[in-house]
């Protein structure tokens, strides 16, 4: 029985398959060329997508982190001693001031997600346009 060394995946060389198929008029090296910069293009608007959603997920643990400690000082100002009134007012300015942290944090979130994406899709859509001339200038020289 014959063993098996890899992943023949892994091992597959386009270049040395397309190089032994000599098509006329088509220029196998820059197919390849332009191929793997798609390839990098994509690796690194993946990398960015990661960083930003590692960003993001720290930025939410230290606002639940925030929010916990915020919880308990407020539990411990409102049962300290005071009239009814007093307690209300105080609880009034609490979820008040709870509720605009809370704005802020989302409004802050957004802005880090829409960054992560909007950096992630520059580096997608400049390599399209690169793309895009390389397949004008293969055309151009065909036929020339």
């Amino acid at each position: 029985m014959a063993k098996i060394s890899g992943n023949p995946f892994l091992e597959f060389d386009p270049s040395k398959l397309m190089g032994d198929l000599k098509v006329p008029g088509v220029d196998v090296e820059s197919i390849i060329a332009s191929q793997r910069r798609n390839i990098e293009a994509v690796t690194a608007a993946n990398q960015l997508a990661f960083e930003g959603f590692q960003a993001i997920v720290r930025r939410q643990t230290e606002v639940l982190r925030t929010v916990a400690e915020d919880v308990n000082r407020a539990v411990g100002e409102l049962s300290a001693a005071g009239t009814p009134e007093e307690k209300a007012a105080k609880q009034a300015d609490l979820v008040k001031a709870a509720f605009e942290r809370s704005l802020a944090n989302i409004r802050e979130l957004s802005e880090m997600v829409a960054k992560s994406n909007t950096e992630a899709a520059e580096i997608l859509t400049k390599r399209v346009s690169e793309g895009l001339d390389e397949v004008k200038a293969a055309i151009a020289k065909a036929k020339a």
